[in-house]
């Protein structure tokens, strides 16, 4: 620790008498200054112990005393060195009151104890404790690296928050507690999850500190990237000394080394996974499993979900538009100890998850975010379109991984057509046709086809649209669509006729009446 004015007075060189604020010499020496001004504040950085003979003081006015200590005491000043037989035989006794008063440390030094020999005694002592922190700190680095080599984070994050006296926690890209240490520290760590995404948005390496009423809490990002791929947090009682921080320093730039490995590492899986993705989309689910190996293989052992996921604009060139949601992915997955596939595939991502597990959860809860930030984006005027579009597949195996692929393509498209965040492909098949016809398209054409009958009733010469929608929904059954709209069913006859000289189409024809039937259902209210 650096030296106190308690380790000066019991220097056996220097000979220091205390005479005054005996209660706070444990307080830390940043410096010895020797100052002859009546006013050396200006000159103060705060944590010396002034030295002074009092040649230009009135060190017998008492007002002038009580003034001059005050301004000492408020610039930091955390001691008053008076050398007595030089101008005074003794320590003035308004300068003594001033100094209790105020509880301001005041230090007689002996004639025979030069100024330089107090200075000597205090640079000595702060460089041997620099030495002793950067002693322990090399010792700190040591034993960081070897606890990290051998259990990986876990073992890194014990050995730091043991050279700290505090806790350790390291977070994942997503915000998530990954380890603690000890392991109390887990619900105080989970607290700062919000601080920690803060952190994920600033340009590494940022850090921040958080105080709160039971420590205080640094925050560091880890990795060299744009967006940092990890969060360091740790918990002491006070402020890091210079053999903590070197400790700090060295967990940062250990995990900093581990994450850019896992790039590294991540980077080849990658390449691995677009291989496997291929194989399966090529029917080729033995070859795949080949190359998967251990990596994938539980993956393709039991059913999974394909999403695929695109941006519905041109994609921003700086940055990675599926960033957030593959740091989402990827962290419930490993959370959960489940394998997972991302693999960006052209223009779009493609994620192979496991059914019903948290890497197939953490995309729907992604799409909700999204879907609720559109509705808020939509009620501020600021825009309604979805960042990111997600189309999900029904369960699959390996050997129905094309079919896979196209049932989240099309649900992808139904996205992209409804402005939704993410459509389920099992939500398509077990629910109606019917919503399908409310496409832009579809109306347009429905239109074009009935206009002509449109415009037939509204000359008020018959109720072509209502007669045909009668004998379309009873099947063609002339007696029930009749008496349904309360007419003979010769005059139904007629007006069917109508129907087909004015349209050009034989209602004989299936085709016609289904696309009939279809067009009716796009142009009424609410598509029904």
């Amino acid at each position: 620790m650096p030296p106190t004015l308690a380790s000066l007075v019991h220097h056996s060189a220097l000979k220091l008498t205390v005479r005054a604020g005996e209660e706070h010499l444990d307080a830390p020496v940043r410096w010895a200054h020797a100052s002859e001004l009546t006013d050396p504040v200006p000159y103060m950085e705060g944590g010396e112990l002034l030295l002074i003979t009092a040649l230009k003081l009135d060190a017998e006015d008492p007002e002038a005393m009580s003034r001059y200590v005050k301004r000492l005491a408020a610039a930091g000043v955390v001691g008053l060195g008076f050398a007595v037989g030089v101008h005074y035989k003794d320590i003035p006794e308004a300068l003594v009151a001033a100094a209790a008063d105020e509880g301001l440390p005041l230090l007689e030094v002996p004639r025979r104890t030069p100024f330089l020999a107090i200075s000597k005694a205090v640079s000595a002592a702060i460089a041997a404790d620099q030495y002793r922190a950067v002693t322990a700190g090399f010792a700190a680095q040591r034993e960081l690296t070897k606890q990290a080599l051998s259990d990986g984070p876990e073992g890194l994050l014990g050995a730091l928050a043991a050279q700290v006296d505090g806790w350790a926690a390291l977070y994942d890209a997503s915000g998530a507690v990954v380890a603690t240490a000890p392991e109390w520290a887990t619900r105080r760590a989970a607290r700062l999850t919000s601080d920690v995404e803060r952190l994920r948005d600033r340009a590494a390496p940022a850090s921040a500190v958080v105080a709160g009423a039971e420590d205080r809490v640094e925050l560091h990002s880890i990795g060299t990237g744009r967006r940092p791929r990890a969060a360091l947090a740790v918990g002491t009682a006070s402020t890091l000394g210079t053999a903590e921080r070197y400790a700090l320093h060295s967990a940062i730039a250990l995990l900093t080394l581990t994450t850019e490995r896992n790039r590294s590492l991540q980077a080849a899986e990658a390449r691995v996974g677009s291989a496997v993705l291929r194989m399966l989309l090529a029917g080729e689910p033995d070859h795949a499993r080949t190359v998967a190996g251990e990596l994938y293989g539980s993956l393709l052992d039991a059913p999974f979900r394909l999403v695929v996921a695109e941006v519905p604009a041109p994609a921003p060139e700086d940055g990675d538009p599926f960033a957030e949601l593959t740091d989402a992915v990827e962290s419930a997955a490993a959370r959960a100890g489940e394998a997972l596939l991302v693999v960006p595939y052209g223009e779009r991502l493609v994620l192979l998850v496991v059914d019903g597990g948290a890497g197939a959860a953490a995309c729907v809860a992604y799409a909700r975010t999204l879907e609720a930030g559109r509705s808020e984006a939509a009620e501020s005027g600021a825009g309604d379109g979805a960042t990111l579009l997600l189309g999900l597949s029904a369960p699959a195996g390996p050997i129905a991984a094309a079919t896979a692929y196209k049932q989240a393509d099309q649900a992808l498209s139904i996205a992209r057509r409804r402005g939704r965040a993410m459509v389920e492909h099992e939500d398509l098949a077990a629910g109606s046709v019917l919503p399908l016809l409310a496409d832009d398209a579809v109306r347009a054409f429905a239109d074009g086809l009935l206009r002509a009958l449109y415009e037939h009733d509204a000359t008020g010469r018959g109720d072509l649209i209502a007669s045909l929608r009668a004998w379309l929904s009873r099947h063609g059954q002339w007696d029930a669509a009749a008496a349904d709209l309360g007419v003979h069913r010769h005059t139904l006859r007629y007006r069917m006729r109508r129907v087909e000289e004015i349209l050009g189409r034989s209602l004989d024809d299936p085709d016609v009446r289904m696309e009939l039937w279809l067009s009716l259902k796009a142009t009424s209210s609410g598509t029904e």
